[in-house]
């Protein structure tokens, strides 16, 4: 189901049709890095990636992140959406894409159109961004769709600490 369309993407619930592509992207030695590794190591793992994060998420609370494709070819390139986490009290934008497909426009063509989504749409007041401290790349976006660094957290007691953005509409 398409939810979100740009100028050159389309941003559609993931279904576990998506598996072997969620599977190159989830083991993308710079999504290991900066998000972690899943441990997603093959179709069957990828298929319960989806439908406990992605369409759990869209079945309790109406949004969720989206497949990014191409909306040309309809070649999927990442993912873009807004994740709700037990951790943050807030709804987090967050993005990965495949590297070929960095340095192109299309990750800050996404996370604008989902924070546009967020607040207009679903009405949601404060949006939040959670990186590595580390990701020089994701900082400079967050900051370009207009989140600012608010603190340093953990999302857990054993968690390495990370930056926290925030947008307050």
């Amino acid at each position: 189901m398409c939810v979100l369309e740009t100028e050159r993407l389309v941003l559609r619930r993931m279904t576990t049709d998506d598996a072997e592509f969620i599977l190159k992207l989830v083991n993308e030695p710079s999504f290991i890095r900066f998000i972690g590794d899943k441990g997603v190591r093959n179709h069957a793992d990828a298929v319960q990636y989806i439908q406990t994060g992605p369409v759990a998420s869209y079945q309790r609370f109406g949004f969720g992140l989206y497949l990014v494709e191409l909306k040309e070819s309809r070649v999927p390139i990442g993912m873009c959406g807004l994740v709700k986490r037990d951790s943050l009290p807030d709804v987090d934008v967050g993005f990965t894409f495949l590297p070929a497909f960095w340095s192109k426009g299309y990750a800050f063509e996404a996370a604008v159109a989902v924070k546009a989504y967020g607040t207009n749409v679903l009405g949601i007041g404060r949006l939040v961004a959670i990186t590595n401290p580390d990701n020089e790349s994701s900082i400079k976006l967050l900051e370009k769709i207009g989140l600012r660094f608010e603190r340093m957290i953990r999302l857990s007691e054993d968690a390495s600490e990370i930056k926290l953005f925030a947008s307050d509409v």
